[in-house]
């Protein structure tokens, strides 16, 4: 009978070697304020590069009318702040309160835009260059984010989101973010509540699209079927 024994356990012991044999170490992911710097220093470089294009000097000038400098602190700021809770929500245990970080500077992103229709009061006069020669902010912030957004996923796949319509949305609010950064050196914000609209409409498809197939791609289901086997 203890000879039987020992011969079950040393078939548990081969085969436990045998499944254990061919596994590799698992890298633990950078921490989710590491990996928010990366995507945030992706688009830092983008804006970089688009401040040398038009030059330094309009983008100064707009920063001295107050709707534009608030509008560009809290786009900033929500980007970054929307980027870290996008990686945080990805790691399971972190909690979703984290969801709740970037809705101050949010809500200065939004309220200072809105401050724009009445620069006129604001700042009356004030001469912003380049304020009729610059189009297509709608197509700037859609084609800017489609990087951005390919990027954030890719990332945010690594870890293991419990809820991912909700970490993919706060990947999108970050993306919308940035792309509208990036689009202040280059655009005139015109202070009409037509340019107002254009923005805010770009802004929800960029989120809802985030949300959405980012979503699905950060599912566990997305996942099992792209991982290889």
């Amino acid at each position: 009978m203890a000879e039987r024994a020992g011969c079950e356990a040393s078939r548990h012991d081969r085969l436990v070697e045998a499944l254990a044999g061919g596994l590799k170490p698992i890298r633990p992911l950078p921490a989710p304020g590491v990996r928010a710097a990366l995507w945030l220093g992706v688009a830092l470089l983008a804006g970089l590069f688009l401040v040398a294009e038009v030059g330094a000097t309009g983008f100064l000038l707009r920063m001295h009318v107050p709707d534009l400098a608030l509008e560009a602190i809290g786009a900033v700021l929500t980007a970054v702040a929307a980027a870290y809770a996008a990686f945080a929500t990805s790691v399971p245990g972190r909690s979703d309160r984290w969801a709740l970080l970037p809705l101050p500077p949010f809500a200065l992103w939004i309220g200072a835009s809105g401050l724009g229709c009445l620069r006129e009061w604001i700042a009356p006069g004030a001469d912003i260059p380049g304020a009729h020669t610059i189009t297509g902010c709608f197509s700037f912030l859609i084609c800017v984010s489609v990087p951005l957004s390919a990027l954030i996923v890719i990332m945010l796949r690594r870890a293991c989101p419990l809820r991912p319509n909700l970490t993919a949305a706060l990947g999108g609010l970050a993306v919308s973010a940035a792309a509208a950064a990036l689009l202040m050196p280059v655009h005139p914000h015109d202070a009409t509540a037509t340019d107002l609209l254009m923005h805010a409409a770009a802004v929800a498809i960029i989120i809802a699209a985030n949300g959405l197939a980012g979503g699905r791609l950060l599912a566990p289901s997305a996942r099992a079927d792209s991982d290889p086997v």
